[in-house]
């Protein structure tokens, strides 16, 4: 499985990181999460060098671990720091692989990369998801499919029209002006459609559903697998910031190579304390990831079974046009870090 390795994964929200030993499979590999007595997140294998037990199924001795096999201590830098066997020497091999790890923005990051290199201004801004001013509601789930692909998903907004409908679906959405922007390594897709009619979505929220509104879709990517996707109605011709406001994260994490870790969260702008407000949140992200994007996904992976997308020589339309760029950026990004981590092309056609 090629992956991005300088770079910030989210691992798992804050809230399901503490101070008990937990466990999950991320880039491959089994991750064992948890805190430290002030509070900081630690990343280290959930494996023992020894004979390779669970060290999740060990015990917290201070900051560190200890195996419930046999009973080797760790530190939170993955070193051994005690061995109760014989004359007590550590083996020279006795380490565990662990990695930087960051928590911002209700989110634990872990960087897989050279540690040297771990940057945490580098963390893409979600800020979004701890501000007064949102209600934000997310949960995660994992789908049976390679990362890119539910990338692909998101970066083509197309599909909301048909796999979605009619819940999302919009008239006029497919013919409304498409740009792709390009920021460094980022990129930006933009959809608004004007004076059309509100998505079933919004219209339980506005004061009038059947009057004309603007409805815009922005969804902006960082490599390998972060999106931010703002949606949001205004009533026809007025400015945006008077307008509902949506902004989705969606966040995917390799698990393997037909595997993936997804954290999703909506947060409006619009009745913050209504209990409605969420229930519906909850229902559409169950009915849209759960019930329609997640079978779908999976079942283009099962078509695909081990082939990579361009090697079967996909009939493009349009539409694809944010996917295929993300898809050949992170490409190029792999390549270059392959190759002595010589710096990417500023634009990628």
């Amino acid at each position: 499985m090629k992956l991005l390795r300088n770079t910030w994964y989210a691992a798992a929200w804050s809230r399901d990181v503490g101070a008990d030993l937990s466990t999950r499979e991320l880039l491959g590999e089994p991750m064992l999460l948890y805190r430290k007595h002030d509070g900081a997140p630690v990343a280290m294998i959930d494996r023992c060098p020894h004979r390779f037990a669970p060290l999740s199924m060990g015990k917290r001795v201070g900051d560190g671990i200890e195996c419930g096999y046999h009973g080797l201590q760790f530190d939170c830098s993955g070193a051994c720091s005690k061995n109760p066997h014989g004359d007590g020497r550590i083996p020279p091999g006795a380490r565990v692989r662990s990695f930087p790890a960051e928590d911002r923005h209700g989110l634990v990051w872990i960087w897989p990369g050279e540690p040297s290199r771990a940057d945490a201004s580098l963390i893409p801004d979600f800020s979004h998801l701890v501000s007064p001013g949102l209600k934000t509601v997310g949960d995660e789930m994992t789908q049976k499919a390679h990362y890119e692909l539910v990338v692909d998903n998101l970066m083509d907004l197309s599909h909301v029209n048909y796999l979605h409908a009619p819940y999302q679906q919009v008239d006029d959405f497919l013919q409304a002006k498409h740009d792709v922007v390009q920021d460094g390594s980022a990129l930006e897709s933009r959809r608004t459609v004007a004076g059309t009619r509100a998505p079933q979505s919004f219209r339980p929220f506005l004061d009038d559903p059947d009057a004309p509104v603007d409805y815009w879709l922005n969804i902006r990517w960082h490599a390998p697998g972060c999106c931010l996707l703002e949606t949001g109605v205004v009533p026809a011709g007025r400015p945006r910031e008077q307008g509902l406001v949506r902004i989705g994260t969606h966040i995917v994490t390799p698990i393997g190579a037909a595997s993936t870790q997804y954290l999703y969260a909506s947060s409006r702008n619009y009745r913050l304390d209504d209990p409605d407000a969420d229930d519906e949140t909850v229902r559409w992200q169950q009915m849209g990831f759960h019930e329609q994007d997640k079978p779908m996904i999976e079942g283009v992976q099962t078509r695909m079974g081990e082939r990579e997308l361009f090697s079967m020589r996909p009939v493009l339309l349009a539409t694809d046009a944010a996917a295929i760029r993300a898809r050949r950026l992170l490409a190029a990004m792999i390549d270059a870090e392959a190759r002595s981590d010589q710096p990417v092309p500023a634009a990628i056609a």
